[in-house]
Protein backbone atom coordinates (compact mmCIF):
# COMPACT_ATOMS: atom_id res chain seq x y z
CA UNK A 1 0.00 0.00 0.00
CA UNK A 2 3.38 2.22 -0.25
CA UNK A 3 1.90 3.66 -3.92
CA UNK A 4 -1.51 4.62 -2.33
CA UNK A 5 -0.04 6.50 1.05
CA UNK A 6 1.87 8.57 -0.97
CA UNK A 7 -0.67 9.33 -3.45
CA UNK A 8 -2.92 10.06 -0.43
CA UNK A 9 -0.19 12.97 0.41
CA UNK A 10 -1.07 14.71 -2.95
CA UNK A 11 -4.71 14.02 -2.78
CA UNK A 12 -4.89 15.92 0.37
CA UNK A 13 -2.14 19.19 0.01
CA UNK A 14 -4.07 20.04 -3.27
CA UNK A 15 -1.55 22.88 -3.15
CA UNK A 16 1.61 21.02 -2.96
CA UNK A 17 3.70 18.12 -4.20
CA UNK A 18 4.37 14.71 -2.32
CA UNK A 19 8.25 14.90 -3.20
CA UNK A 20 8.86 11.06 -2.11
CA UNK A 21 6.51 10.50 -5.96
CA UNK A 22 6.82 13.65 -7.35
CA UNK A 23 9.19 16.27 -7.91
CA UNK A 24 7.96 19.77 -8.56
CA UNK A 25 9.13 21.59 -12.02
CA UNK A 26 11.54 18.92 -12.94
CA UNK A 27 10.25 15.30 -13.47
CA UNK A 28 14.14 14.40 -14.62
CA UNK A 29 14.73 14.08 -11.12
CA UNK A 30 13.14 11.01 -10.96
CA UNK A 31 14.25 7.87 -12.91
CA UNK A 32 11.67 6.55 -14.75
CA UNK A 33 12.37 2.51 -14.96
CA UNK A 34 9.62 1.14 -17.14
CA UNK A 35 11.31 -1.73 -19.17
CA UNK A 36 11.69 -0.04 -22.53
CA UNK A 37 13.12 -2.91 -23.89
CA UNK A 38 9.52 -4.80 -23.01
CA UNK A 39 7.74 -1.76 -24.44
CA UNK A 40 6.45 -1.88 -28.44
CA UNK A 41 4.93 0.90 -29.62
CA UNK A 42 3.53 -0.02 -33.21
CA UNK A 43 2.93 3.86 -35.61
CA UNK A 44 0.14 3.86 -37.63
CA UNK A 45 -0.51 6.51 -40.18
CA UNK A 46 -4.00 6.99 -39.42
CA UNK A 47 -5.22 5.92 -36.19
CA UNK A 48 -2.19 6.47 -33.72
CA UNK A 49 -0.27 3.22 -31.95
CA UNK A 50 0.01 1.05 -29.16
CA UNK A 51 2.24 0.85 -26.31
CA UNK A 52 2.75 -1.99 -23.85
CA UNK A 53 5.57 -1.87 -21.45
CA UNK A 54 6.10 -3.41 -17.58
CA UNK A 55 8.08 -2.14 -14.97
CA UNK A 56 8.00 -1.53 -11.45
CA UNK A 57 8.68 2.11 -10.86
CA UNK A 58 8.49 4.78 -13.50
CA UNK A 59 7.34 8.00 -13.78
CA UNK A 60 6.26 10.51 -16.55
CA UNK A 61 4.44 13.84 -17.04
CA UNK A 62 3.54 15.83 -20.27
CA UNK A 63 0.71 16.39 -22.55
CA UNK A 64 -1.04 13.32 -24.25
CA UNK A 65 -3.36 12.04 -27.04
CA UNK A 66 -7.02 10.48 -26.25
CA UNK A 67 -5.93 7.58 -24.96
CA UNK A 68 -7.12 4.44 -22.96
CA UNK A 69 -5.20 3.50 -20.43
CA UNK A 70 -5.11 -0.26 -18.94
CA UNK A 71 -2.84 -2.30 -16.67
CA UNK A 72 -2.32 -5.69 -14.83
CA UNK A 73 -0.86 -7.30 -11.96
CA UNK A 74 -0.68 -4.19 -10.30
CA UNK A 75 -1.47 -0.28 -10.56
CA UNK A 76 -1.25 2.79 -12.13
CA UNK A 77 -1.84 6.47 -10.57
CA UNK A 78 -2.44 9.63 -12.85
CA UNK A 79 -3.16 13.23 -11.83
CA UNK A 80 -4.26 15.33 -14.20
CA UNK A 81 -4.57 18.45 -12.14
CA UNK A 82 -8.15 18.28 -11.34
CA UNK A 83 -8.61 14.16 -10.99
CA UNK A 84 -6.62 11.46 -9.36
CA UNK A 85 -6.87 8.51 -10.76
CA UNK A 86 -5.65 4.51 -9.76
CA UNK A 87 -6.07 2.21 -12.55
CA UNK A 88 -5.56 -1.96 -12.06
CA UNK A 89 -7.09 -4.80 -13.63
CA UNK A 90 -10.46 -3.92 -12.78
CA UNK A 91 -10.65 -0.78 -14.87
CA UNK A 92 -9.07 1.41 -17.47
CA UNK A 93 -8.86 4.66 -17.49
CA UNK A 94 -9.67 7.27 -20.46
CA UNK A 95 -7.66 10.71 -20.98
CA UNK A 96 -8.79 13.10 -23.71
CA UNK A 97 -6.28 14.59 -26.26
CA UNK A 98 -4.30 17.61 -25.39
CA UNK A 99 -4.46 16.53 -21.67
CA UNK A 100 -1.54 17.06 -19.20
CA UNK A 101 -1.32 14.24 -16.54
CA UNK A 102 1.32 12.62 -15.34
CA UNK A 103 1.79 8.87 -14.18
CA UNK A 104 3.18 7.00 -11.25
CA UNK A 105 4.24 3.65 -10.67
CA UNK A 106 5.83 1.95 -7.40
CA UNK A 107 5.47 -1.67 -6.94
CA UNK A 108 7.07 -4.50 -5.80
CA UNK A 109 6.21 -6.23 -8.83
CA UNK A 110 6.17 -5.60 -12.17
CA UNK A 111 3.35 -3.94 -13.60
CA UNK A 112 2.22 -4.47 -16.84
CA UNK A 113 0.73 -1.73 -19.32
CA UNK A 114 -1.61 -2.11 -22.36
CA UNK A 115 -2.36 1.84 -23.91
CA UNK A 116 -3.87 2.50 -26.77
CA UNK A 117 -3.20 6.22 -28.27
CA UNK A 118 -5.40 7.70 -30.51
CA UNK A 119 -4.21 10.32 -33.50
CA UNK A 120 -5.70 13.90 -33.11
CA UNK A 121 -9.02 13.58 -35.25
CA UNK A 122 -9.35 9.95 -35.35
CA UNK A 123 -12.66 9.80 -32.62
CA UNK A 124 -14.22 12.80 -35.13
CA UNK A 125 -13.67 10.48 -38.32
CA UNK A 126 -15.40 7.10 -36.72
CA UNK A 127 -17.97 9.26 -34.82
CA UNK A 128 -18.85 11.08 -38.33
CA UNK A 129 -18.52 8.21 -40.34
CA UNK A 130 -21.01 5.87 -37.40
CA UNK A 131 -23.85 8.82 -36.78
CA UNK A 132 -24.10 10.37 -40.76
CA UNK A 133 -26.35 9.23 -42.96
CA UNK A 134 -25.28 7.07 -45.86
CA UNK A 135 -26.00 10.04 -48.83
CA UNK A 136 -24.10 12.41 -46.31
CA UNK A 137 -21.41 9.75 -46.45
CA UNK A 138 -21.52 9.35 -50.01
CA UNK A 139 -21.16 12.98 -50.96
CA UNK A 140 -18.31 13.65 -48.33
CA UNK A 141 -16.43 10.49 -46.98
CA UNK A 142 -14.22 12.64 -44.59
CA UNK A 143 -15.87 14.74 -41.80
CA UNK A 144 -16.07 18.69 -42.17
CA UNK A 145 -14.76 20.74 -39.21
CA UNK A 146 -17.09 20.43 -36.33
CA UNK A 147 -16.09 20.67 -33.01
CA UNK A 148 -13.88 18.19 -30.81
CA UNK A 149 -15.12 14.89 -29.72
CA UNK A 150 -14.42 15.00 -25.90
CA UNK A 151 -14.91 11.85 -23.24
CA UNK A 152 -14.95 11.96 -19.58
CA UNK A 153 -11.93 12.00 -18.22
CA UNK A 154 -12.58 8.89 -15.19
CA UNK A 155 -11.45 5.35 -14.71
CA UNK A 156 -14.08 2.62 -15.99
CA UNK A 157 -14.92 -0.56 -14.88
CA UNK A 158 -14.02 -3.88 -17.17
CA UNK A 159 -17.59 -3.77 -19.44
CA UNK A 160 -19.07 -5.64 -21.48
CA UNK A 161 -18.53 -3.41 -24.75
CA UNK A 162 -15.15 -2.02 -24.76
CA UNK A 163 -13.54 -4.37 -22.43
CA UNK A 164 -13.40 -7.92 -24.89
CA UNK A 165 -12.21 -5.48 -27.70
CA UNK A 166 -9.35 -4.34 -25.88
CA UNK A 167 -8.66 -7.64 -24.21
CA UNK A 168 -8.46 -9.38 -27.77
CA UNK A 169 -6.26 -7.00 -29.09
CA UNK A 170 -3.62 -7.56 -26.03
CA UNK A 171 -4.01 -11.44 -26.45
CA UNK A 172 -3.23 -11.43 -30.39
CA UNK A 173 -0.69 -8.02 -29.92
CA UNK A 174 2.66 -9.94 -29.69
CA UNK A 175 2.19 -12.12 -32.20
CA UNK A 176 0.56 -9.44 -34.55
CA UNK A 177 2.02 -6.59 -34.02
CA UNK A 178 3.77 -6.22 -37.32
CA UNK A 179 0.60 -6.64 -39.26
CA UNK A 180 -0.36 -3.29 -40.05
CA UNK A 181 -3.25 -3.79 -41.47
CA UNK A 182 -4.67 -5.70 -38.74
CA UNK A 183 -3.79 -3.15 -36.11
CA UNK A 184 -5.52 -0.53 -38.46
CA UNK A 185 -8.24 -2.73 -38.12
CA UNK A 186 -8.49 -2.93 -34.52
CA UNK A 187 -8.12 0.88 -34.14
CA UNK A 188 -11.41 1.30 -36.16
CA UNK A 189 -12.88 -1.64 -33.60
CA UNK A 190 -11.64 0.02 -30.44
CA UNK A 191 -12.46 3.46 -31.27
CA UNK A 192 -16.06 2.02 -32.41
CA UNK A 193 -16.21 0.78 -29.06
CA UNK A 194 -14.89 3.70 -27.16
CA UNK A 195 -17.36 5.96 -28.71
CA UNK A 196 -20.39 3.15 -27.65
CA UNK A 197 -19.25 3.97 -23.89
CA UNK A 198 -18.87 7.57 -24.49
CA UNK A 199 -22.38 7.26 -25.15
CA UNK A 200 -23.34 5.26 -22.03
CA UNK A 201 -21.61 7.79 -20.07
CA UNK A 202 -23.68 10.78 -21.15
CA UNK A 203 -26.51 9.35 -20.58
CA UNK A 204 -25.87 8.54 -16.96
CA UNK A 205 -25.06 12.43 -16.87
CA UNK A 206 -28.62 13.07 -18.41
CA UNK A 207 -29.98 11.27 -15.21
CA UNK A 208 -28.88 14.47 -13.01
CA UNK A 209 -31.37 17.40 -12.08
CA UNK A 210 -29.76 20.02 -13.66
CA UNK A 211 -31.31 21.57 -17.15
CA UNK A 212 -29.32 22.69 -19.33
CA UNK A 213 -27.14 19.89 -20.88
CA UNK A 214 -23.84 21.59 -20.11
CA UNK A 215 -24.30 22.15 -16.97
CA UNK A 216 -25.32 18.33 -16.23
CA UNK A 217 -21.82 17.33 -18.19
CA UNK A 218 -20.05 19.75 -15.73
CA UNK A 219 -21.53 18.19 -12.83
CA UNK A 220 -21.21 14.66 -14.15
CA UNK A 221 -17.35 15.28 -14.27
CA UNK A 222 -17.15 16.76 -10.97
CA UNK A 223 -18.97 13.74 -9.57
CA UNK A 224 -16.70 10.73 -11.23
CA UNK A 225 -13.60 12.92 -10.45
CA UNK A 226 -14.61 12.58 -6.56
CA UNK A 227 -15.76 9.14 -7.19
CA UNK A 228 -12.39 7.97 -9.07
CA UNK A 229 -10.23 10.40 -5.71
CA UNK A 230 -12.33 7.51 -3.72
CA UNK A 231 -11.58 4.83 -5.70
CA UNK A 232 -7.62 5.88 -5.59
CA UNK A 233 -7.49 6.43 -1.75
CA UNK A 234 -9.84 4.16 -0.01
CA UNK A 235 -7.09 2.56 1.69
CA UNK A 236 -6.57 5.90 3.91
CA UNK A 237 -9.16 7.92 6.53
CA UNK A 238 -11.50 10.30 3.86
CA UNK A 239 -13.84 12.36 4.50
CA UNK A 240 -16.95 14.08 2.82
CA UNK A 241 -15.55 17.51 3.59
CA UNK A 242 -11.62 16.02 1.93
CA UNK A 243 -14.23 14.76 -1.68
CA UNK A 244 -16.23 17.53 -2.12
CA UNK A 245 -13.04 19.80 -2.08
CA UNK A 246 -11.66 17.94 -4.81
CA UNK A 247 -15.08 18.08 -6.79
CA UNK A 248 -15.44 21.93 -6.03
CA UNK A 249 -18.81 20.98 -4.73
CA UNK A 250 -19.95 22.00 -1.24
CA UNK A 251 -20.78 18.49 0.82
CA UNK A 252 -24.53 18.67 0.49
CA UNK A 253 -24.67 18.86 -2.87
CA UNK A 254 -21.97 16.00 -2.99
CA UNK A 255 -23.90 14.21 -1.02
CA UNK A 256 -27.14 14.20 -3.51
CA UNK A 257 -26.08 14.58 -6.42
CA UNK A 258 -24.06 11.63 -5.65
CA UNK A 259 -26.22 9.36 -4.88
CA UNK A 260 -28.45 10.18 -7.34
CA UNK A 261 -26.02 9.92 -9.99
CA UNK A 262 -24.44 6.00 -8.65
CA UNK A 263 -27.32 5.05 -6.54
CA UNK A 264 -24.95 5.11 -3.47
CA UNK A 265 -23.63 7.53 -1.43
CA UNK A 266 -19.76 8.34 -0.98
CA UNK A 267 -19.47 6.23 1.91
CA UNK A 268 -21.25 3.42 0.60
CA UNK A 269 -19.25 3.41 -2.38
CA UNK A 270 -16.00 3.42 -0.31
CA UNK A 271 -17.14 0.78 1.76
CA UNK A 272 -17.61 -1.33 -1.26
CA UNK A 273 -14.06 -0.70 -2.40
CA UNK A 274 -12.96 -1.40 0.85
CA UNK A 275 -14.77 -4.86 0.89
CA UNK A 276 -13.61 -5.52 -2.28
CA UNK A 277 -10.27 -5.58 -2.00
CA UNK A 278 -10.46 -7.21 1.54
CA UNK A 279 -12.23 -10.26 -0.40
CA UNK A 280 -9.01 -10.41 -3.03
CA UNK A 281 -6.50 -9.90 -0.42
CA UNK A 282 -8.03 -12.92 1.70
CA UNK A 283 -8.42 -15.10 -1.14
CA UNK A 284 -4.98 -14.38 -2.75
CA UNK A 285 -2.47 -13.22 0.50
CA UNK A 286 -1.46 -14.73 3.68
CA UNK A 287 -2.08 -11.93 5.30
CA UNK A 288 -4.06 -11.99 8.95
CA UNK A 289 -7.75 -10.81 8.68
CA UNK A 290 -6.34 -8.13 11.16
CA UNK A 291 -3.67 -6.87 8.54
CA UNK A 292 -6.40 -6.68 5.83
CA UNK A 293 -8.74 -4.81 7.86
CA UNK A 294 -6.26 -2.11 8.31
CA UNK A 295 -4.32 -2.11 4.98
CA UNK A 296 -7.88 -1.39 3.46
CA UNK A 297 -8.67 1.33 5.24
CA UNK A 298 -10.59 0.37 8.12
CA UNK A 299 -9.76 1.69 11.83
CA UNK A 300 -11.31 -1.47 13.83
CA UNK A 301 -11.20 -5.06 13.37
CA UNK A 302 -14.94 -5.27 14.82
CA UNK A 303 -16.61 -2.71 12.28
CA UNK A 304 -14.40 -4.52 9.91
CA UNK A 305 -15.83 -8.10 10.69
CA UNK A 306 -19.26 -6.96 10.82
CA UNK A 307 -19.26 -4.79 7.90
CA UNK A 308 -18.01 -8.02 5.61
CA UNK A 309 -20.76 -9.81 7.73
CA UNK A 310 -23.15 -7.92 6.52
CA UNK A 311 -22.08 -7.83 2.99
CA UNK A 312 -20.96 -11.30 2.57
CA UNK A 313 -23.18 -12.96 4.59
CA UNK A 314 -19.50 -14.94 6.71
CA UNK A 315 -16.90 -13.64 8.95
CA UNK A 316 -13.52 -12.90 7.36
CA UNK A 317 -12.04 -15.81 8.24
CA UNK A 318 -15.12 -18.39 7.33
CA UNK A 319 -14.76 -16.62 3.96
CA UNK A 320 -11.03 -17.47 3.37
CA UNK A 321 -11.86 -21.25 4.48
CA UNK A 322 -14.25 -21.53 2.02
CA UNK A 323 -11.67 -19.68 -0.52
Amino acid sequence: MIEFQLWKVLSVKLDSICNSLFVANNPKLIPSRLNLDAAVQVPSDSSGFILQAEGRQHYWEGTGLLSIKSFSRGRALYNTGKGFYAVDENSYLILNDEQPYSIAIESERPVESFCIFFKAGFAEQIHYSLYSEQEKLLDNPEPPDKPRINFFDKTYPHDDVLSPALLSVKSSFAERKDQTDWLEEQMHKLMQMLLRVRQGAYQEALTLNPVRVSTREELYRRLVRAKDYISACFDQPVTLKEIADVACLSPNHLLRSFRQAFRQTPHQFLTAKRLEYARKMLADSNLSVTDICFSVGFESLGSFSRMFRRHTGFSPQEYRRKR
